[in-house]
Protein backbone atom coordinates (compact mmCIF):
# COMPACT_ATOMS: atom_id res chain seq x y z
CA UNK A 1 0.00 0.00 0.00
CA UNK A 2 1.16 3.82 -0.76
CA UNK A 3 0.22 7.14 -1.05
CA UNK A 4 0.68 9.52 -3.73
CA UNK A 5 4.58 8.57 -4.92
CA UNK A 6 4.40 5.79 -3.05
CA UNK A 7 0.94 4.91 -4.32
CA UNK A 8 2.59 4.89 -7.52
CA UNK A 9 5.03 2.22 -6.38
CA UNK A 10 2.63 0.60 -5.51
CA UNK A 11 1.09 0.05 -8.70
CA UNK A 12 4.88 -0.53 -10.23
CA UNK A 13 5.57 -3.14 -7.64
CA UNK A 14 2.84 -5.20 -9.30
CA UNK A 15 4.13 -4.33 -12.45
CA UNK A 16 5.92 -8.16 -13.65
CA UNK A 17 8.86 -6.13 -16.08
CA UNK A 18 9.89 -4.10 -13.16
CA UNK A 19 9.17 -7.13 -10.56
CA UNK A 20 11.51 -9.14 -12.67
CA UNK A 21 14.41 -6.74 -12.40
CA UNK A 22 14.03 -5.17 -8.68
CA UNK A 23 12.09 -7.47 -6.93
CA UNK A 24 13.50 -9.66 -4.63
CA UNK A 25 15.55 -12.37 -5.07
CA UNK A 26 13.20 -15.43 -3.57
CA UNK A 27 10.55 -14.24 -6.00
CA UNK A 28 7.68 -13.70 -3.17
CA UNK A 29 5.22 -10.94 -4.49
CA UNK A 30 2.70 -9.05 -2.50
CA UNK A 31 -0.70 -10.64 -2.00
CA UNK A 32 -2.50 -7.64 -3.18
CA UNK A 33 -1.44 -3.75 -4.55
CA UNK A 34 -3.59 -0.17 -3.04
CA UNK A 35 -2.94 2.95 -4.39
CA UNK A 36 -4.17 5.54 -2.75
CA UNK A 37 -3.82 8.83 -5.19
CA UNK A 38 -1.34 7.96 -7.57
CA UNK A 39 0.04 9.90 -10.71
CA UNK A 40 -0.96 7.40 -13.40
CA UNK A 41 -0.09 10.25 -16.13
CA UNK A 42 2.98 8.23 -17.52
CA UNK A 43 2.60 5.07 -19.66
CA UNK A 44 5.07 2.46 -19.27
CA UNK A 45 5.25 -0.42 -21.90
CA UNK A 46 4.12 -3.83 -20.88
CA UNK A 47 1.90 -1.60 -18.06
CA UNK A 48 -0.80 -3.68 -18.43
CA UNK A 49 0.96 -7.04 -17.58
CA UNK A 50 0.71 -7.39 -14.11
CA UNK A 51 0.80 -9.82 -11.25
CA UNK A 52 -2.23 -11.69 -10.98
CA UNK A 53 -2.73 -10.44 -7.73
CA UNK A 54 -5.59 -7.82 -6.92
CA UNK A 55 -4.88 -4.07 -7.53
CA UNK A 56 -6.87 -1.61 -5.99
CA UNK A 57 -6.76 2.54 -6.55
CA UNK A 58 -8.61 5.09 -4.29
CA UNK A 59 -8.60 8.38 -5.87
CA UNK A 60 -9.94 11.57 -5.46
CA UNK A 61 -12.10 12.79 -8.80
CA UNK A 62 -11.13 16.23 -8.16
CA UNK A 63 -7.80 15.69 -7.25
CA UNK A 64 -5.37 18.23 -8.77
CA UNK A 65 -2.22 17.35 -8.14
CA UNK A 66 -2.67 13.93 -9.54
CA UNK A 67 -5.82 13.17 -11.83
CA UNK A 68 -7.88 10.66 -11.69
CA UNK A 69 -8.39 10.70 -15.60
CA UNK A 70 -4.89 8.86 -16.52
CA UNK A 71 -5.76 6.36 -13.68
CA UNK A 72 -8.96 5.37 -15.49
CA UNK A 73 -6.89 4.80 -18.58
CA UNK A 74 -4.89 3.04 -17.03
CA UNK A 75 -7.36 1.18 -15.04
CA UNK A 76 -8.96 0.34 -18.40
CA UNK A 77 -6.00 -1.51 -20.22
CA UNK A 78 -5.84 -3.27 -16.86
CA UNK A 79 -9.51 -4.64 -17.09
CA UNK A 80 -8.63 -5.17 -20.74
CA UNK A 81 -5.57 -7.69 -20.17
CA UNK A 82 -8.24 -9.41 -17.90
CA UNK A 83 -6.66 -7.76 -14.40
CA UNK A 84 -8.72 -7.82 -10.72
CA UNK A 85 -8.43 -3.69 -10.48
CA UNK A 86 -11.02 -1.83 -8.84
CA UNK A 87 -10.55 2.26 -8.94
CA UNK A 88 -12.55 4.18 -6.33
CA UNK A 89 -13.72 7.27 -6.72
CA UNK A 90 -14.96 9.86 -4.18
CA UNK A 91 -16.80 12.97 -5.80
CA UNK A 92 -15.38 15.16 -2.92
CA UNK A 93 -12.13 14.66 -2.25
CA UNK A 94 -8.85 15.98 -3.36
CA UNK A 95 -5.04 14.84 -2.60
CA UNK A 96 -4.18 13.43 0.78
CA UNK A 97 -8.08 13.28 1.34
CA UNK A 98 -6.96 10.91 3.98
CA UNK A 99 -4.68 13.36 6.07
CA UNK A 100 -6.46 15.16 9.27
CA UNK A 101 -4.07 17.67 9.60
CA UNK A 102 -5.11 18.94 6.40
CA UNK A 103 -8.62 20.34 7.64
CA UNK A 104 -8.25 23.50 6.38
CA UNK A 105 -7.12 22.88 2.63
CA UNK A 106 -3.96 24.11 1.56
CA UNK A 107 -2.60 24.95 -1.91
CA UNK A 108 1.17 24.27 -2.77
CA UNK A 109 2.06 27.63 -4.04
CA UNK A 110 4.41 26.54 -6.45
CA UNK A 111 4.68 23.06 -6.06
CA UNK A 112 4.96 21.10 -9.50
CA UNK A 113 2.18 18.92 -11.32
CA UNK A 114 2.25 17.38 -14.15
CA UNK A 115 -1.35 17.08 -13.86
CA UNK A 116 -1.84 17.83 -17.54
CA UNK A 117 1.26 16.05 -18.49
CA UNK A 118 0.95 12.73 -20.49
CA UNK A 119 4.06 10.88 -20.41
CA UNK A 120 5.13 7.62 -22.60
CA UNK A 121 8.36 5.18 -21.90
CA UNK A 122 9.94 5.62 -25.02
CA UNK A 123 11.96 2.13 -26.31
CA UNK A 124 15.19 3.38 -25.21
CA UNK A 125 13.05 3.50 -21.84
CA UNK A 126 13.84 7.08 -21.22
CA UNK A 127 10.49 8.49 -20.05
CA UNK A 128 9.32 11.29 -22.47
CA UNK A 129 6.08 14.11 -23.25
CA UNK A 130 4.02 12.36 -25.81
CA UNK A 131 3.32 16.16 -26.91
CA UNK A 132 6.97 16.74 -27.55
CA UNK A 133 8.73 13.47 -27.67
CA UNK A 134 11.62 15.01 -26.72
CA UNK A 135 12.65 13.76 -23.05
CA UNK A 136 10.63 15.03 -20.22
CA UNK A 137 11.73 17.89 -18.02
CA UNK A 138 9.85 20.05 -15.39
CA UNK A 139 10.54 22.74 -17.68
CA UNK A 140 8.19 21.53 -20.34
CA UNK A 141 4.37 23.45 -21.06
CA UNK A 142 2.18 21.04 -19.86
CA UNK A 143 3.85 21.16 -16.21
CA UNK A 144 1.73 23.31 -13.73
CA UNK A 145 1.89 24.78 -10.38
CA UNK A 146 -0.28 25.13 -6.96
CA UNK A 147 -2.15 21.61 -6.82
CA UNK A 148 -4.28 21.85 -3.80
CA UNK A 149 -4.40 19.55 -0.58
CA UNK A 150 -7.48 18.71 1.61
CA UNK A 151 -8.71 16.71 4.38
CA UNK A 152 -12.39 14.77 3.80
CA UNK A 153 -13.18 12.74 6.57
CA UNK A 154 -16.33 11.36 5.06
CA UNK A 155 -13.86 9.53 2.11
CA UNK A 156 -10.93 9.02 4.51
CA UNK A 157 -13.33 7.06 6.51
CA UNK A 158 -14.85 5.17 3.93
CA UNK A 159 -11.79 4.37 2.49
CA UNK A 160 -10.31 3.10 5.67
CA UNK A 161 -13.21 1.08 5.85
CA UNK A 162 -12.72 -0.30 2.02
CA UNK A 163 -9.31 -0.94 2.55
CA UNK A 164 -10.03 -3.28 5.66
CA UNK A 165 -12.63 -5.21 3.87
CA UNK A 166 -10.41 -6.10 0.95
CA UNK A 167 -7.53 -6.95 2.94
CA UNK A 168 -9.65 -8.91 5.64
CA UNK A 169 -10.89 -10.95 2.53
CA UNK A 170 -7.50 -11.67 0.96
CA UNK A 171 -6.14 -12.26 4.08
CA UNK A 172 -9.00 -14.74 4.70
CA UNK A 173 -9.51 -13.07 8.39
CA UNK A 174 -12.26 -13.21 10.68
CA UNK A 175 -14.06 -9.65 10.46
Amino acid sequence: MGFSRGGQSALYSAMNRLYATLGPANKLRFAAHVAFYPDCTTTYRDDSDVSDKPIRILHGTPDNYNPVAPCRAYVERLTSAHKDVKLIEFPDAYHVFDAPSLRTPLTLKGAATTRHCQLVEADDHQIVNHETQKPFSYADACVEKDPMLAYNEAASNQAHLIVRDFLTEIFQLKP
